[in-house]
């Protein structure tokens, strides 16, 4: 009897405990600031038993993870943008991938051709506009911005923001290059001041009447409604959201990504290839539009409650790598132009 019941509680103990037996650490090299991905690194660790290390830079990793070569401590890459991704891809910086869950989880235009980086969230560039000057209906598509009719009316941070740089290369992706350039200047004649601050910096200047349009990166605005300043908040209220392009037969908003990849020399590549699955998988998916307000990239998980309230959208089906490879010339166009 006691044979018996020592050998229950040891396998029940091993039962409880086995995800932390061998556990392994990773460590993740990140353009996402540490309280953004925090939260999902505790459920991870809580679910598999793997630590996380976390190095956060704005710029220069994927310099430090080429000096480092063979010696790097990386597993996994995180980054805010597909044009930081396209550059580690570039400089064969990655791991080919293969996880079946990651390809079922994410629709082809949303990772690489061949398996080296995936989406992981998405985030809409959209029109927000002083909704008590812009009639609904008056802008409907992103081309509608280059009419002279709204001279003197939108607000843009620099055009060589990646954010900006990623619209035009939409812009370029669907017409070529001689009327997105056109579109380009249309759009520039209509701005009310030179281009300058960040994406929330514009909803401030339509708050403040220095202008009535803008485009932003959708999760900015809830950023500003839900911010603890009641002043912010404010700005907010002033706005409503335009998803462009979302008439029958039109091509859909403009989305760009976060998204993540293995290190190549990565010692840990299967505990790394857990975290991005864990990522996409639907508690994670749920909590990018909780936390950040960003859309999920499994496209069978439903937005959050909020993001759902602002109004649903249809994305620009675009492979987001084109965004990537026509970005030099978004940004030749966009000094051409000076934006």
């Amino acid at each position: 009897m006691k044979t018996n019941l020592l050998r229950f509680l040891f396998i029940f103990v091993v039962f409880i405990f086995a995800p932390y037996l061998n556990a392994k650490e990773i460590n993740i090299y990140s353009h996402r600031q540490p309280f953004l991905i925090n939260p999902f690194l505790e459920e991870f660790t809580n679910e598999t038993g793997i630590k996380t290390n976390v190095i956060y830079s704005k710029k220069g990793l994927a310099q430090r993870l080429q000096s480092e070569g063979e010696n790097s401590p990386a597993d996994v890459i995180l980054t805010v943008d597909i044009g930081r991704l396209y550059i580690y891809s570039d400089l064969d910086l990655l791991a080919q991938i293969n996880s079946d869950k990651l390809i079922k989880s994410i629709p082809s235009h949303l990772r690489s051709p061949d398996n080296y980086w995936f989406a992981l969230s998405k985030r809409a560039r959209v029109i927000a506009v002083n909704k008590d000057v812009i009639k609904d209906g008056e802008i409907t598509r992103l081309e509608d911005l280059a009419d002279p009719k709204w001279n003197g009316q939108i607000c843009s941070r620099p055009g060589s923001h990646v954010y900006n740089r990623g619209i035009m290369a939409s812009v370029l992706a669907e017409y070529g290059e001689v009327k997105a350039e056109e579109w380009a200047k249309g759009l520039v004649n209509n701005f009310a001041r030179r281009p300058q601050g960040n994406d929330r910096a514009q909803i401030k200047s339509i708050y403040e009447g220095e202008c009535n349009i803008a485009i932003i990166n959708n999760y900015y605005y809830g950023k500003l409604k839900f911010s603890e300043d009641p002043e912010q908040r404010k700005w907010a209220e002033k706005v409503k959201l335009v998803f462009p392009n979302q008439a029958e037969g039109d091509r859909g908003a403009h989305v760009n990504i976060s998204g993540g990849g293995v290190a190549k020399h990565s010692k840990n590549k299967a505990e790394a290839i857990k975290l991005l699955e864990f990522l996409t998988n639907e508690k994670a998916q749920q909590l990018y539009g909780e936390i950040n307000f960003e859309y999920p990239v499994n496209p069978n998980i439903s937005p959050s409650k909020e993001l759902n309230s602002w109004g649903k959208f249809r994305e620009d089906q675009v492979p987001i790598i084109k965004i990537a490879e026509l970005a030099p010339l978004a940004q030749k166009i966009i000094d051409r132009v000076g934006w």
